[in-house]
């Protein structure tokens, strides 16, 4: 089978692997975004999937948008038998969809018709989902609306954060391929539209979706903490600089006002709309991440309270 691979994020590239080492597949192309700057010198680097297809000689295609016509042109002469696609980041064309003779898959980091969009597993800890999952799709020109293929599930854990999530469900995306490939290769690959009912969305990340607001609940505070580890974190400010928390433990005691701030030995207590929560994992503008004992320790005095955001 002549496959082409499409996605962009790391967690694709368990997915890659398989297929690339799957007897009887042969991935003849990678589609993945075009190159661009990182980190603080704002440096140009490849998309890490590129490095892995270059490495096993695999031909890499990095058009700047999907939906121009020269762009599906070049998918549809690569002869593709399946398109899998994972993490790419740009909605494809009907053209790049039909380019596939057999089936155009999409795996999602989620249990649809539940979080659609671009940041999934991020909404399901925020929301409080205790379970969660991989989908396999067949791809229609609709945000993640196809038909179900399968889902395999998997359970949140009560110390769940937006980084180990994404590493497991990558873990977890191969073996749902695996799974759909062989009924595909069978004939007994199932469709199954996606209900109308429990429908919700996952727009994409940005800086500000960590900005935290301590009014709300302590549960409600810790699990937004863990969603944003490690990108783009919780962040408030105190004394005119951001602090990044990375963990927030929820208490019902001792009762602080929403933002007001106590020092206690095992961390930094910050006050919420019924408690508080403990950050013990923090970065303070232009510092190093530290715990919150060593960011304590540093302080000559704490202000009263955080600087809620407007």
């Amino acid at each position: 089978m002549r496959v082409v691979f499409i996605g962009t994020g790391d967690i694709a590239i368990p997915s890659f692997r398989w297929l690339l080492d799957a007897p009887g597949i042969e991935v003849v192309a990678v589609i993945t975004q075009p190159d661009k700057p990182v980190g603080r010198h704002q440096e140009i680097q490849p998309p890490e999937i590129k490095k892995l297809a270059l490495e096993r000689g695999v031909r890499v295609v990095q058009p700047l948008k999907m939906r121009v016509p020269e762009a599906v042109a070049e998918v549809q002469t690569l002869g593709a038998d399946f398109i899998v696609v994972m993490a790419y980041g740009q909605i494809l064309p009907k053209g790049v969809l039909d380019a596939a003779k057999i089936a155009c898959l999409n795996l999602h980091a989620s249990l649809l018709p539940r979080w659609r969009g671009a940041a999934p597993i991020q909404a399901a800890i925020e929301a409080g989902d205790v379970r969660t999952g991989v989908a396999v799709m067949f791809m229609d020109e609709g945000l993640d609306t196809g038909d179900v293929l399968l889902m395999r599930e998997i359970a949140i854990t009560p110390d769940e954060t937006g980084g180990t999530l994404h590493d497991r469900l990558a873990d977890l995306a191969p073996l749902a391929l695996a799974d759909a490939v062989a009924l595909l290769r069978e004939g007994r690959a199932p469709r199954t539209p996606q209900p109308s009912e429990g429908v919700t969305y996952a727009g994409k990340l940005t800086r500000e979706h960590g900005q935290l607001d301590f009014s709300a609940g302590r549960e409600v505070v810790a699990r937004k903490v863990r969603a944003m580890n490690p990108w783009p974190a919780a962040v408030t400010g105190i004394g005119g600089r951001r602090l990044k928390i990375f963990s927030a433990t929820p208490l019902a005691k001792p009762v602080l006002a929403p933002g007001a701030l106590q020092s206690r030995e095992d961390g930094l207590l910050i006050g919420t709309g019924d408690g508080c929560v403990l950050a013990t994992d923090v970065q303070l503008e232009g510092k190093k991440r530290m715990s919150a004992r060593d960011f304590l320790r540093g302080q000559a005095a704490l202000p009263a309270a955080v600087e809620i955001a407007n």
